[in-house]
């Protein structure tokens, strides 16, 4: 029996949005409601228009035998602007400055609704590249990597440090200079997480000088993968950068002569992301 127009949009809206990065085609959405390839062309028209004007994301249509439609979720400029304000307030606190100058984030990137503004927010700047994993270290960086392969609809990889377990079974393992201590450290990766070539993206909660993420780097060259970019939470000052090119949603000072504990202003997430060289939101 053909499925109402009204069901069809529900239901559309919710397998599109669910797959990201997916495409589906339409004779898949012809049978699964009864219902012609023009009607589905049309709801399809109707879906696009709607998720694009709301900032939910692009949905883009493939003609031909073998197109179909494809879901790639984003996020407009004034909600992540709203977005990123807030998370200023909450994260200028000088209660949550921690020896080192680092800071405690793990109440706010233990929130789904905050992880998933966040991966909306770096799918945006990689909506035009073909990412086919996310990377971060253990253990503070999983929920927003996670997260963000969610949104690109990739899987996650975790590099680990210390000593190999027995659970992940043969790994590679690198040496790397830690950017705050210059100490020399070691982080691995089990060789069946990552395959051999992947363009992968690099996902972390804090930064500070990048030592670790210099890190991750250093160990993504060892399975021949091409890393796309590095994208932070919030980065701290550094007098010596490891890392140069980057997206951070907050930028937190801890380190001040003005008798203030803390300062927070924003990152340069709004110069990478809705600034950038090329316009990301582009599909057709």
């Amino acid at each position: 029996m053909k499925t109402p127009r009204a069901e069809r949009l529900v239901d559309m809206t919710h397998y599109l949005t669910d797959r990201p990065r997916t495409l589906i085609p339409l004779t898949f959405f012809a049978n699964r409601y009864s219902s012609a390839k023009s009607s589905i062309s049309e709801d399809l028209a109707i879906l696009k228009k709607t998720l694009k004007e709301r900032g939910i994301g692009i949905l883009e249509t493939i003609p031909g035998a073998a197109g179909g439609a494809k879901f790639y979720p984003y996020i407009l400029e004034r909600e992540a602007d709203e977005f990123v304000n807030r998370m200023l307030k909450a994260v200028n606190d000088e209660t949550r400055v921690l020896p080192g100058g680092y800071v405690y984030l793990s109440d706010l990137l233990g929130q789904p609704s905050i992880l998933r503004k966040i991966g909306r927010m770096v799918a945006t700047e990689y909506l035009n590249e073909d990412i086919q994993a996310v990377m971060t270290a253990a253990t503070k960086g999983i929920p927003l990597a996670s997260a963000v392969a969610e949104q690109l609809n990739v899987p996650f990889v975790i590099v680990r440090s210390g000593e190999n377990k027995v659970t992940e079974g043969p790994t590679v393992s690198v040496n790397y200079l830690t950017g705050s201590s210059n100490h020399v450290e070691k982080m691995e990766l089990s060789r069946r997480s990552l395959p051999t070539g992947y363009n992968i993206l690099i996902v972390d909660d804090f930064m500070k000088a990048g030592g670790t993420i210099n890190g991750m780097k250093t160990l993504a060259k060892e399975f021949d993968a091409d890393v796309k970019g590095v994208a932070v939470f919030a980065e701290g000052r550094a007098n010596h950068r490891q890392v140069s090119d980057f997206t951070s949603l907050l930028h937190v000072d801890t380190n001040l002569d003005s008798g203030e504990v803390i300062k927070v202003r924003l990152g340069n997430y709004k110069e990478n992301i809705f600034r950038g060289k090329e316009n990301r939101i582009v599909r057709n």
